[in-house]
């Protein structure tokens, strides 16, 4: 085979056709190369509506690369001469392309990057890594950001976003008199649940998603949940098309209840597209843009828009910054000793809790739960029963389609798991069945009682919670957001803290699920 002057590596999250590993692209010199392996399934045990979503996005853009002309080497899964990693698999494809060099656009993952770098090394070729263009800030213009200030916050990076980018801005300073509006974004549906939310649009598959699905099962058979519905945005057009009906139909009222619940309603005002940005088959400008314009034309209020852009230009460009500066260390952060296993029914939700049930369920399904669903029901458990970081951030990492480790892993062991001591949160988000009681009607058909810390009735929740206060007390005291609730602990006597670790100590020794 002719040798080709450069290899262009493009991964399964970078299915961008303006990528910057395209930069120069010359069709009758340089080869794109793609690939699907095992161990992207099965480093962590990925769920099976991952799978599918990952597999068949990269085939819909190997398909489209094929149509504009561009040469491509694409391994598939079920190839007889397959490869189970992307480091054998790109071994081979350097043994017959025998590039002079190897170019890539910064991927999401430190252990691929690392993966790549070391074949590279091996075969004595320069790999390339270029800035990913998906991103407001590199890499490098985050690190310059973090050490010019003494202390990390995301509402003070997301501020400087704003006025760098000139989003939601009038004269400089922010629409609205207010850089964020979360008062104005914390209501509960009623007792009448939520109203006129139109679903999403679904996506029926084609012949390529049902040949995936039929070869998901096929090959990852024993992977945790189901493909009965599987309406992902697989291509660009369909994500735009996503965006254009998010933008219409569920964005004005997202800001009032992005923080609410609901039994049996997995979409409700939300925008299903993380995943969509995650593959780059968005771009985060077009989305912010999208919604500002929105706002700006009078068919969102302002903190539904606001809220909406926050996450993106805020708390996602934050997490990715985090996750480069502080890798590979981060990954074993552990700042509360947490050291409890990962309950077994994670993987199947099979509990009389009522919220993590729904969660769970809801989970497995589909693949997808919104930001509280994680961090204030399965996330707050998991950080209350004390489970080891990493083990969540490995069920994280498999359940959901949006995960890219970049985002997952601060997600997780920051925000959700205060791993890291306090570099990603200001204060563990801890709370009691209160807090779930108060955003959703999951308590009423519960047979826990969010007010109750003893007797049989008690919450796990608000078990777990008082007994995480006795147990980081001292650490929590120099916190003084943590002001507040150590103040209604010290009011305990001390049989009742005792009744409290005993309840606790009985939910962990029953694998996390109470009994009685």
């Amino acid at each position: 085979m002719r040798k080709c002057r450069n290899l262009v590596l493009i991964l399964g999250d970078q299915l961008d056709a303006h990528s910057s590993a395209l930069d120069g692209f010359d069709r009758s010199r340089d080869q794109v190369w793609m690939a699907e392996v095992r161990e992207e399934s099965t480093h962590v045990w990925s769920s099976k509506q991952r799978i599918a979503l990952f597999l068949s996005a990269m085939r819909h853009f190997a398909d489209r690369l094929r149509k504009s002309g561009l040469s491509l080497s694409y391994g598939r899964l079920d190839d007889a001469q397959g490869s189970h990693t992307l480091a054998a698999s790109l071994g081979l494809a350097i043994e017959r392309h025998r590039p002079e060099r190897l170019i890539m656009t910064a991927p999401g993952d430190w252990r691929v990057l690392q993966a790549l770098r070391a074949v590279a090394r091996d075969h004595r070729l320069t790999l390339e890594v270029r800035d990913d263009r998906h991103f407001y800030l590199s890499v490098r213009e985050f690190r310059r950001y973090a050490e010019s200030r003494s202390q990390l916050r995301m509402e003070y990076f997301y501020r400087e976003m704003r006025r760098r980018h000139h989003v939601l801005m009038r004269d400089g300073a922010p629409a609205g008199g207010a850089w964020n509006f979360d008062a104005q974004n914390r209501a509960s549906f009623g007792r009448l649940g939520p109203q006129g939310h139109p679903a999403p649009p679904r996506f029926e598959a084609d012949s390529i998603t049902r040949e995936v699905i039929e070869l998901v099962q096929e090959q990852f058979p024993d992977h945790p949940g189901t493909l009965d519905e599987f309406h992902w945005p697989v291509t660009r057009e369909q994500a735009i098309h996503a965006l254009e009906r998010f933008i219409e139909q569920r964005l004005p009222d997202f800001g009032r209840y992005q923080d609410a619940m609901w039994p049996q309603e997995p979409w409700l005002f939300h925008s299903q597209l993380s995943a969509a940005l995650n593959l780059k088959l968005l771009d985060p400008r077009e989305v912010v843009g999208a919604a500002e314009q929105a706002w700006q034309s009078g068919k969102v209020p302002l903190p539904a828009a606001e809220g909406f852009i926050r996450q993106i230009l805020g708390w996602r460009e934050y997490v990715r910054g985090i996750y480069w500066t502080q890798m590979p260390d981060y990954m074993d952060r552990n700042a509360l000793d947490a050291r409890e296993p990962l309950p077994d029914w994670y993987w199947t939700g099979r509990t009389e809790m009522a919220c993590l049930r729904d969660a769970l369920a809801q989970t497995l399904c589909h693949g997808y739960a919104h930001h509280i669903q994680r961090l204030m029901v399965t996330g707050l458990y998991a950080l209350l029963l004390g489970v080891e970081p990493r083990a969540l951030h490995g069920w994280y990492l498999s359940v959901y389609v949006d995960a890219v480790e970049w985002v997952e892993l601060p997600n997780t062991l920051g925000m959700s798991q205060y791993a890291d001591g306090g570099l990603m949160a200001s204060k563990p988000y801890v709370a009691s069945g209160a807090y779930i009681d108060r955003m959703s009607p999951f308590c009423r058909g519960c047979r826990y009682s969010p007010r109750e810390s003893e007797g049989d009735g008690a919450c796990p929740f608000t078990v777990l919670y008082w007994d995480f206060l006795i147990r980081h007390q001292e650490r929590l005291r120099k916190n003084p957001r943590m002001a507040m609730p150590l103040r209604h602990l010290d009011a305990f006597g001390l049989a009742r803290r005792q009744a409290i670790a005993l309840k606790a100590r009985a939910i962990r020794q029953t694998g996390g699920q109470p009994q009685g």
